[in-house]
Order: structure tokens, then C-alpha cells, then sequence
């Protein structure tokens, strides 16, 4: 009776007969649809099916306010628009949440390193709109930051992970000197706005990651007396500021977006009977959470808020349980940009904010700003992906929080 011979590996041969698993594609979607958070997904989904009709409710304003005498654009010329952003859009993100974790910080690298060189040619080749040069021209215009900021939460947080490799490797100053890089850039634009964004996801990021609380108050302490230096050297940033604290007029942006808000009460005018949003500038983009109120009232502008607390408190449920630091610090960092933007969005039209020309995401109209949120919002379905039929083999943020408590405590208690 012959035995065959065993297969012995050698280079540039493989073995007879050697079975091979190969994933159709139909098997990586049920895989992707196991993994997925689809709680998480179905609010992403609500959310921009109420930004659809925000962008109707508000498209007619902007179409009338951007008419001239030889061009005449139709109500709908925004809707139309975005809903064709809006499907492109939603292709990028389902494509983001498909990638594996690390793929994700792949992607969020390469982008982050691009969107900083593109950042640094602004200032020399950047197109200025309504007195801001921020927008780069290739055939297709797109705003730097827009793309750069998923990509910074990761690329920060990637940076804060060699810690688990090296705990002396220097990563706050790596970060914090990558943060001034932005902030100058941004503020040669200039763009406040959106450098307190930036800042914002640092301050997680390094609050996450364990630093020192001492060093923590101390760059916070840098931090705003950059902001007061600001208000002096910046004439854009102090008058709006000084307009907010003045109480300005009845014919400031942020004075007619509050009374285009309050405007439709409860329950509001209905669809394209608004009369205050005729007069609003950036009806569609900046103030949109105003004309949502003005026609649909004020019960549904509270749902938005409702929506997007359950966005960030079901990511931050999400990652409370991560045994991994980086995709912990990036879902946190990518879900602090989206909740704080929506967060300052939403306050200068309650005239609770200054004026900072920031768009409501996933809900305003928008073209290449609204890849670059679809884009954010699919790296973070990404990195909250988890198979539900196996078990942590480490313990995650939560244990250790709990443990590091017990072991305070047990050193209090102990004679």
C-alpha cells in the first residue's frame, strides 16, 4: 500500500491539491451586515433623509438670492444638486465601512498627509469666496479641511498608539505639533471656525489617551490665550464677536436666522411657505437649521438635536468596550468632529455662537464637503465594526476604568 510523500514548502512552489476559501462577494456583504452597527447606520440614514427635505425647504431661498439678471436659477436648483451629492455621497461611505480597521487607518493617513499638502498650497493657489481663500480648484472645487478632518482624527490617534509599543516615545508633542501646523494653516485662510474644530478633536484625543492632567491644563491654558491673542489680530473674528456681545441688528446673519427659526413656532408653516427664508443668506448651507424651523417647526428641529446626541452617545456606548487604542481614539476623534460641528451649527442659529460660516453635517447642502462627511461617517462605521460571536481576549476602556477605581479605592481603604 503506497503512501504518498508529504509536501515539503519550497520557494515558488505550492502545494497539490491544496484547498483554498475563497470570500464571494456576497459573502463579505453578509459578513459586512453582521459586523455593522445598524443602529448606528439607521441614524446616520434618518439623518441625511432629513437633510433631503431640509435642502428642498430651503433651496427655493437660495435659488432666488443667487439669481441675477442674465441667469435665473429654478427653486429646485439645490435640491436637484444635492440630491445627486447626496447619492454619490452615500457610495463613498458604504464603500469606507466595508474596509477593515486597518485599512481604515490607512486611508485616513494617505488622506490626512494629501489634505495637509493641499492645505499648504491654499495660501498660493487657493480661489477666495465671500472674503476666505480656502477652496482649491482642480477641475472640481473642494475645501482641504473638509477632507482633512476624518483624516486628522486618525492620523492623531495612529500617532497616540505607539504608545502600546514605546510608552517614551514623545506623541504629545508630535500632536500637538501637528495641531499648531493646522491651526496656522486654517488661520491663514482664515477660518476660526473650523481651527476650534481641529483643536476640539485634539483635546479628546489627548484627554482619551491617558496624558498628564497638569500638561492637559497647560496647553489648555496655551490654547486660549491663542484665542484671546485672535480676537486682536484677526478683524473678521473681532467683529463677529463684537456683534454677537453688541447684539447686532435686525439684518446680521445670525440676528435673521433666529428670527427665520422661532418664525414657524411648534409645529411651523408647512413645506415652501416660509417667508423669513427668502431673506436669509446661505439659506441651504450655513442657516439651514433655521429655515428646518421656520417650516417644519420647532419639534422637529429638538428631533435633530435628539438625533445627533444618539449619534454620539451610541458611538461613544460603542467604544466603551474597545480593547483597541487606536480605533477607541479614532471613533472618538472622528465622532467629537461630527457632534461638534453640528453642536456649533446649531448654536449660532439660536444666537448662542458667533457667526463661523460652519455647515450642518449631513444635513446642509453641499458638494465636495458632503464626500468628505460621508466619507467620515463610513471610516467611523469602520472602526465600530465587530463581529458579535467572539469575545474580547484583553480588557477595554471600561474594564480598565473600573479596575483602576477598585485599585484607588483598595489603596484608600488599606491600613
Amino acid at each position: 500500500m503506497s503512501q504518498s510523500q508529504p509536501y515539503i514548502p519550497r520557494a515558488g512552489r505550492s502545494p497539490a491539491n491544496e484547498p483554498r476559501f475563497r470570500t464571494t462577494r456576497i459573502g463579505e456583504l453578509k459578513i459586512w451586515w453582521r459586523e455593522i452597527d445598524r443602529v448606528l447606520l439607521f441614524l446616520i440614514l434618518a439623518m441625511m433623509a432629513i437633510g433631503t427635505a431640509a435642502v428642498a425647504a430651503a433651496s427655493p431661498a437660495s435659488a432666488h438670492r443667487l439669481s441675477t439678471s442674465k441667469i435665473t436659477l429654478p427653486d429646485l436648483y439645490f435640491y436637484w444638486a444635492h440630491v445627486r451629492w447626496q447619492a454619490v455621497g452615500l457610495i463613498v461611505m458604504f464603500a469606507a465601512s466595508t474596509l477593515s480597521r486597518n485599512n481604515a487607518r490607512r486611508v485616513g493617513i494617505v488622506l490626512a498627509a494629501t489634505m495637509l499638502f493641499f492645505l499648504m498650497l491654499v495660501p498660493v493657489i487657493g480661489s477666495e469666496v465671500n472674503g476666505a481663500k480656502r477652496w482649491i480648484n482642480l477641475g472640481i472645487g473642494f475645501q482641504p479641511s473638509e477632507f482633512l478632518k476624518p483624516g486628522f482624527a486618525i492620523l492623531l490617534a495612529w500617532i497616540v498608539s505607539w504608545r502600546m509599543r514605546d510608552p517614551d516615545m514623545p506623541v504629545l508633542a508630535i500632536i500637538t505639533g501637528i495641531m499648531g501646523l493646522v491651526a496656522a494653516l486654517m488661520m491663514m485662510q482664515p477660518d476660526l471656525g473650523g481651527t476650534i474644530l481641529f483643536g476640539g478633536v485634539w483635546f479628546v484625543i489627548i484627554l482619551l489617551a491617558g496624558i498628564q492632567l497638569q500638561r492637559v491644563g497647560m496647553l489648555a491654558g496655551a490654547g486660549l490665550v491663542l484665542l484671546t491673542a485672535t480676537y486682536f489680530l484677526y478683524d473678521n473674528a473681532r467683529h463677529r464677536i463684537d456683534s454677537f456681545f453688541g447684539g447686532g441688528t435686525a439684518f446680521d446673519q445670525v440676528d435673521l436666522a433666529q428670527r427665520t427659526l422661532m418664525a414657524g413656532g411648534w409645529t411651523g408653516s408647512g413645506l415652501w411657505l416660509g417667508v423669513r427664508k427668502m431673506t436669509l443668506p446661505e439659506a441651504h448651507t450655513d442657516y439651514i437649521f433655521s429655515v428646518i424651523g421656520e417650516e417644519f417647526g420647532l419639534l422637529v428641529c429638538a428631533l435633530i438635536v435628539v438625533l445627533y446626541l444618539a449619534i454620539v452617545i451610541r458611538v461613544l456606548t460603542r467604544l466603551v468596550d474597545e480593547d483597541d487604542l487606536f480605533s477607541m481614539l479614532a471613533g472618538a476623534g472622528l465622532v467629537t468632529q461630527i457632534g461638534g460641528q453640528a453642536f456649533i451649527n446649531i448654536l449660532v442659529n439660536l444666537q448662542l455662537f458667533p457667526s463661523k460660516g460652519m455647515t450642518l453635517p449631513l444635513v446642509s447642502y453641499g458638494g465636495s464637503s458632503t464626500i468628505a462627511v460621508c466619507l467620515a461617517v463610513g471610516l467611523l462605521l469602520a472602526l465600530t465594526r465587530r463581529n458579535p460571536y467572539l469575545d474580547r481576549g484583553t480588557p477595554g476602556l471600561k474594564d480598565l476604568i473600573t479596575q483602576n477605581m477598585h485599585g484607588q479605592n483598595a489603596k484608600g481603604t488599606r491600613p
